[in-house]
């Protein structure tokens, strides 16, 4: 049997039709598989009449909602690209990733006008988008040149379109940072998103008619791959369109969720907060969590209320899955990220590519296998021939194993840093920081934080004949910066250290600069 994502949805709307699909907790929306199905047929059809072929690019920038999840399995259907686009970057930064991946078509939420409007006007260079669709957000003066998204799916016919791609056919392509500074978009097919869904239902305890809260941004493929398993599982996606921890409490009980994902800076705010004693959330099985070891103390306060833990590794190259520590072992071998998923294979290399045996004391670089790995970096060979080789994705975490298969992670070879759960590069930061007038050179390092994990320091030494200040530094950050990016603390010095070839010398600055941050 040929795979296609978007036919699984048709093929659950035939097996459950009136099941609950997906549930907008704050407007109270609820649609069956047959309804987000017909939802989804209409978007497909509307997008072919308009033109959109298999293998154009669709981009998305959109909240959390339904019409995310049908304009997925729309573009599934008829073989087209979806790009989802992350809502946090400036429209300089998003308009790199329409350029980059040729997008033909862009649906956008009213709440990112303030970004799609310079985007048409071609303020941030030109673009190949010619339909500009545009969801109505409670909002007036849609532009002329915008599409309106609930007008163009409604004219659009109901049944099923033609399918235009299979198996290894693209599927999406999700940007993330780059060490050079530049994102690079991986790409996925219809086959690797099959076995990324399949993987994860069995290593984990996914059961029928799961409840799984779709919080995260599904921009992310930690929420996308979700969205999608939801559909072939036959489970209801219970979507917020903003993370909210208040909320949240009020969503798992009212819905009764079962599973849920959170980083482990979110799982330490959750039990702070007093919601959290006035909901029942007793439904709720377990929370899969990333980005950061759980501490014993905060496994011990879950199990307190009856919520097992499982730690995951993964990567947006992976769509998704890569090691799972489970409940029972968590306590055993605290810091580690766990064993190879299903359907997924692993070893750790030295610098020679040789192999490193379990229970070596020896750290090298993981690498990962296994046929939910992406195709390529999009328009990236140099790129994609560094991190695809002989079958395996080099995954540039430096990592030792037990001589039980536990990974844990020790380092990262692209300094990487990771802050409340997102990735940070810092040569992304550091570039944008030499073009400030008042830099000479800069270098970002990651700081230990309390509340985020790690926060982004950076080290600035001023350019002559000025006086830059944290906040004067802070303010041109934020200007060409996701928010979410911008360093929140600043060191001005007279000198970086270097090798004598001018290498920049991190482990240096670490050193001289160990944190914890104030916050």
């Amino acid at each position: 049997m040929k795979t296609n994502i978007g036919l699984l949805l048709a093929k659950r709307a035939q097996i459950c039709p009136n099941r609950e699909a997906i549930v907008e907790f704050e407007r109270n929306r609820r649609f069956t598989f047959a309804q987000l199905n017909t939802r989804a047929n209409r978007m497909a059809n509307a997008l072919l009449d308009r033109g959109i072929r298999p293998g154009d690019r669709v981009a998305s920038l959109l909240k959390n909602s339904v019409e995310f999840v049908e304009t997925y399995f729309a573009v599934a259907k008829i073989g087209a690209v979806m790009v989802p686009v992350n809502w946090r970057l400036v429209p300089a930064e998003i308009a790199y990733i329409l350029q980059n991946s040729g997008t033909k078509a862009l649906v956008y939420d009213s709440d990112f006008d303030a970004a799609a409007n310079p985007l048409h006007s071609g303020e941030h260079g030109e673009l190949a988008v010619e339909q500009w669709v545009r969801r109505e957000n409670g909002d007036s003066g849609a532009p002329q040149w915008a599409l309106d998204y609930d007008a163009f799916a409604a004219a659009a016919a109901t049944t099923e379109p033609p399918i235009g791609a299979w198996d290894d056919d693209n599927l999406f392509i999700m940007y993330t940072s780059g060490t050079t500074g530049r994102p690079k978009g991986a790409v996925h097919s219809h086959e690797g998103m099959l076995w990324s869904q399949l993987t994860s239902m069995s290593t984990s305890d996914m059961r029928d008619g799961d409840r799984w809260l779709l919080a995260l941004p599904m921009f992310h493929v930690g929420c996308l791959s979700p969205t999608s398993l939801l559909v072939h599982r036959g489970g209801t996606g219970v979507i917020m369109r903003e993370l909210d921890i208040g909320a949240m409490f009020r969503c798992i009980a009212q819905e009764k969720v079962t599973i849920f994902m959170a980083v482990p800076a979110l799982l330490q705010f959750m039990l702070m907060t007093p919601e959290r004693e006035q909901n029942d959330i007793s439904s709720v099985r377990w929370i899969a969590t990333g980005a950061a070891p759980v501490p014993i103390s905060l496994l011990h306060d879950y199990e307190a209320l009856g919520i097992r833990i499982f730690q995951a590794y993964g990567l947006t190259e992976s769509c998704g899955p890569g090691t799972l520590l489970l409940h029972e072992d968590a306590e055993a071998k605290v810091g580690s990220c766990g064993r190879p998923q299903m359907h997924t294979e692993i070893k750790i290399v030295d610098s020679d590519g040789n192999t490193i045996p379990m229970g070596s004391e020896q750290a090298g670089e993981l690498l990962v296998g296994g046929r939910h790995m992406m195709k390529e970096y999009w328009n990236n060979p140099e790129a994609t021939a560094e991190t695809l080789r002989d079958g395996w994705l080099h995954t540039g975490d430096i990592c030792t194993w037990d001589s039980e298969g536990f990974v844990t992670i020790c380092d990262r070879m692209k300094d990487m840093i990771i802050s409340g759960g997102e990735n940070i590069y810092p040569a992304e930061l550091e570039n944008v920081l030499a073009a400030c007038p008042e830099v000479q050179e800069a270098a970002v390092i990651g700081v230990a934080s309390q509340k985020w994990g790690e926060t982004p320091l950076a080290l600035v030494v001023p350019a002559a004949g000025t006086s830059p200040t944290p906040e004067s530094l802070k303010a041109y950050c934020k200007a060409n910066l996701a928010g979410y990016k911008v360093p929140q603390l600043y060191e001005l010095v007279e000198t970086l250290p270097r090798n004598p070839s001018g290498k920049l010398l991190k482990p240096e600055l670490r050193e001289q600069y160990p944190g914890p941050a104030p916050f």
